[in-house]
């Protein structure tokens, strides 16, 4: 195949995948319905990653509030 560069680490199992992956993307998205089920995908993941983030935020806030109120009362009674 002329004009094709083959890097040394590259190997015949990744070339013969990106054979077969640009035309499977190319179907996917060739159609409205395709194109709506990437998209269903990709809001899905995006709910799942910000669901995880969200959890977390909550958990340092809850422990910041805590954090915040054992100082607070510690300081009013004159301890710290």
């Amino acid at each position: 195949m002329p004009g094709v560069a083959v890097a040394p680490d590259m190997t015949a199992t990744s070339l013969a995948l990106v054979g077969l992956v640009a035309p499977a993307q190319a179907a996917l998205l060739g159609s409205q319905v395709g194109q709506l089920l990437v998209a269903l995908v990709a809001v899905a993941l995006i709910i799942v990653v910000g669901k995880f983030v969200l959890k977390l935020a909550w958990r340092l806030v809850t422990i910041g509030i805590v954090l915040a109120a054992a100082f607070y009362l510690l300081s009013t009674l004159g301890l710290i």
